[in-house]
């Protein structure tokens, strides 16, 4: 049985911290288990990510914007989760369709039907099992990724952080993209806080149209206690999936 879990959040609410932290908690329990993000995850998807976050790019319109991040979706899903998933395996993703929706459907305020057709356009209608949201105020939520990033570039000297080259072929279980959580302040976060706030109550009436699919988390919790919530909600999961693995047949 495989599990496809997303991670949402506004800006600066630790949601790649906790993507990251529940990676390692699978993977050490032997879970095959594979951390991915958004816009990213492929050599393709990494090209758009620099163009559509790079803040130079100030011209570019909001149609340009959003079918640049649902063309690196759809060579993720292609590439790297759909096989996964038919692997039986976890995918972990840091960030998916719903921020299509609160970034450019509810900030941008964008036809939030078109975004659906664009969406199942580029997933072929894959749709997460389980989505873990932190919830923080998005005024909140900046002020963090500031500081946050304030003390990055004053700890620079101890070295970058390392790229992973993902390969074209399938990652091996226990794969994850390094940088994925790293501190960059991009074109999104340089939008007035007004856009923020309205991406943070769009992602609340997502939760409300599909409460049974989303679990959220109060961000301001400690790391190890919100990984630790974050990891308890999964165990109905995991232990389907145990269940499952124990009742397969075993090869001759």
């Amino acid at each position: 049985m495989s599990l496809f879990v997303t991670f949402e959040g506004p800006e600066g609410s630790g949601k790649s911290t906790q993507a990251r932290l529940l990676y390692g908690y699978l993977n050490a329990r032997g879970y095959p288990v594979i951390l991915v993000r958004e816009p990213g995850g492929t050599r393709i998807g990494d090209l758009i990510r620099r163009i559509v976050l790079d803040l130079q790019h100030t011209e570019m319109a909001d149609t340009t914007e959003m079918l640049l991040f649902s063309a690196a979706r759809a060579q993720l899903v292609n590439q790297v989760i759909r096989p996964y998933l038919n692997q039986g395996g976890i995918v972990l993703c840091d960030r998916y369709a719903d921020s299509t929706y609160a970034y450019q459907g509810y900030g941008l305020g964008r036809d939030l039907d078109e975004l659906h057709t664009i969406t199942a356009i580029a997933t072929g209608g894959l749709l997460p099992d389980l989505t873990i949201y932190l919830d923080l105020t998005a005024d909140e939520g900046l002020e963090r990724k500031r500081r946050k990033r304030q003390e990055t570039a004053e700890q620079s000297h101890k070295g970058a952080l390392t790229p992973l080259n993902l390969p074209s072929e399938l990652p091996r279980p226990g794969a994850t993209d390094t940088r994925a959580g790293q501190i960059e302040w991009n074109r999104l976060d340089a939008r007035e806080v007004a856009y923020h706030r309205r991406v943070a109550e769009g992602y609340g009436k997502l939760i409300a149209q599909e409460p049974e699919r989303w679990h959220s988390f109060d961000a301001r919790l400690p790391v190890d206690a919100l990984a630790s919530q974050v990891a308890l909600s999964l165990e109905p999961w995991l232990e389907h999936i145990q269940l499952i693995a124990a009742s397969s047949p075993k090869p001759q």
